[in-house]
């Protein structure tokens, strides 16, 4: 959020408001210090809310969503007998989508197994899974904090196709959900 310009022309406004109002230059950065924090609140509870709701719609029941489910899947990768990352696929949600795509989801690298290729590993699974099954597209969201995950799908050939805000708050904070799709070669 602070590295978008709206953000910090809002703080910049409290910073100047608050010292032209009060005169004083520490009440100011003290008004400053406590729009931060706020807004760290905010963005902390809206990012908890996200992945709460994201997480319970379909990592409560991993078999109904992803193994019995048609078309779906989900794979685990893993070093010395533990699980140091995950992806799935699934149908998408949009029904204008169904029968043309799948969406990667759940993309997940342990931090100390990360930069080592497991993640673009999972991401190919996933592109020969829709691949094998007649697919054009995958699909997948991911937020603006996951630079990494941004970094790897756009190296791997997605393109970002939109951007949303999940919320009234998301969207006065800044916070954008990215969308993304790679069309599959070879498709029908």
């Amino acid at each position: 959020m602070l590295k978008c310009p709206q953000a910090q022309l809002h703080f910049l406004g409290l910073f100047l408001v608050v010292l032209a109002a009060s005169g004083s230059l520490l009440v100011s950065l003290l008004a400053l210090l406590l729009g931060l924090t706020g807004a760290w609140f905010c963005i902390w509870s809206l990012w908890n809310d996200y992945a709460q709701q994201f997480l319970h719609n379909n990592l409560l029941d991993i078999r109904r969503t992803y193994l019995e489910a048609a078309d779906s899947c989900l794979w685990v990768a893993e070093a010395e007998g533990a699980v140091v990352g995950m992806v799935g696929a699934v149908l998408p949600d949009d029904p204008s989508e169904r029968g043309r795509t799948l969406e990667l989801k759940r993309m997940s690298v342990g931090r100390e197994h990360r930069g080592r290729g497991i993640g673009r590993a999972l991401c190919r699974t996933v592109i020969r899974f829709a691949q094998e099954r007649g697919y054009s597209a995958v699909v997948l969201s991911t937020s603006m904090v996951h630079y990494s995950a941004q970094q790897l799908y756009e190296s791997m050939g997605f393109r970002r196709v939109s951007q949303r805000s999940p919320s009234l708050l998301a969207s006065f904070l800044q916070f954008s959900v990215f969308y993304y799709r790679y069309e599959v070669p070879g498709s029908r």
